[in-house]
Order: C-alpha cells, then structure tokens, then sequence
C-alpha cells in the first residue's frame, strides 16, 4: 500500500483535510455524548495523516498512533501539538487510558475476525470504564455494494505546485469471505510537470453486524449503531 509508504507525503492531495470538517464534526458529537462526562484525552488508533485530528484536536488533547510512520510524519505537519506514536492497532499497549477511543476508516484493514478482535481489545485496555469508543468501517457486510469514485486536489502550499487525481474502484470478488478489495489508480503531477501513474491495491475487512456487535460487547463495550450522511453505521461503543 504505497499510499502509506513511499507516497505518504502526497495523502494530502489525494484526500484534504479540510474535507473532513463535517464528518468529524458529526463524530464528536456522538461519541462525546456516549460518554459519561465530556471527553479531554481522546486516542485515535490509526490516525494516518491526521485529517480527522486537525477538526477533533479543538475539543480535546489528542494522541494519535498508527502503523506508518511516514502517515505520522504527514500529520505531525498538521497537528504539531498532537502526541504522535508508531504503533499497531492490534497489539498496542500505551499502560494508560483515555476517555475516548476512535477509530475512524483504518479499522478496514482488520481483515479477519482476529483482527479485529484485537484491534477492538485495544480499543477496550486504553478506555476507561464511563468513557466511550467509536468504530468508522465503511460498510458491514449487510450493507456493502460495489463502487467507483474520484477526486483529488491541486496543492495550495505556496512553492508547491504539484497535483493529484485518483479514481478509485470497490468490489468484492468473494461474498463468502472476510474482505473486499479497493483499488487505486493515482496521477501524481510534481512540480516540474512530470507525471507518475500508480496503480496502489488495498484489501479491506468485511464483517456482519452480528459479528461487530459480539466482539464489542465480548471486549466489555455496550455498544450501538448511528448512521451518518454518507449511510455508513457507525459503531459507538460505551465502556462498561
């Protein structure tokens, strides 16, 4: 997955962060709501370029971990004042806890039950009991239907003048399996006009309700679902 690698610095230009006002908005909401007094330490597992953080930081302190550490670097320029940790979702241990947890779209790329088991127990040892966690995936299994979307930005950094566009292609090869796939075709224009074409596969996780719902409350969460504009259940899970 180059988009976290070698091509991180262009994430960006790829997805702005200023298209995530909305949707962070619409997340705090909710998982401020679920929990039983308003949330000041929030972790964010898998919080690649920060884009979520940039809007969420205003309400609370934030510590921001994920896998990549080239994802990190990219958010470190957005929220400088955000604590930044290297670390996998699914066996993170930080020895402290937090009153919120979030876990916006990274929690895709649990591709098996025990996957995301671990990712959800992780979620469960940083929370305290009263506080609240929140789960993004953007489709369960009940609601997944194959797609194509685009986009992209020109940068708007003063002295960068490059470009990217993308077209990105949702299907699901395997309905009796736990994953779907996504596919990627990026331009990357650089400053000087040269254009790179880049083909970047990624395979994400695909869960039932039921098996979402099971681990959640196995993990110690008493959770639910809200629905959001974009028709993606989003899991908000209150610790017990």
């Amino acid at each position: 997955m180059r988009l976290y690698r070698d091509l991180a610095a262009w994430w960006p230009l790829v997805s702005s962060p200023a298209d995530y006002a909305e949707e962070a908005t619409f997340f705090w909401e909710h998982l401020a709501s679920a929990c039983d007094a308003p949330p000041r330490r929030v972790l964010e597992l898998g919080a690649g370029g920060g884009n979520n953080a940039l809007h969420l930081k205003a309400h609370c302190t934030l510590t921001l971990t994920d896998i990549s550490p080239e994802m990190l670097d990219v958010s470190r320029v957005i929220n400088p004042e955000c604590e930044h940790i290297v670390g996998d979702m699914r066996n993170l241990r930080l020895g402290r806890t937090f009153d919120a947890i979030f876990l916006h779209d990274a929690i895709e790329y649990m591709t098996t039950e025990n996957d995301l088991r671990s990712a959800i127990e992780t979620a469960a040892i940083h929370c305290r009991a009263g506080g609240a966690a929140m789960f993004v995936p953007d489709y369960v299994r009940e609601t997944f239907a194959p797609s194509t979307d685009h986009g992209g930005h020109d940068s708007e950094v003063p002295g960068d003048d490059r470009a990217a566009r993308y077209l990105e292609w949702t299907y699901d090869l395997d309905p009796d399996d736990t994953t779907y796939q996504v596919d990627f075709a990026l331009l990357l224009r650089d400053g000087d006009g040269r254009l790179q074409v880049v083909h970047d596969a990624h395979t994400f996780g695909l869960f039932r309700r039921e098996v979402w719902n099971r681990l959640l409350r196995d993990a110690g969460f008493a959770a639910y679902t809200v629905v959001d504009r974009w028709k993606r259940e989003v899991f908000v899970a209150k610790r017990r």
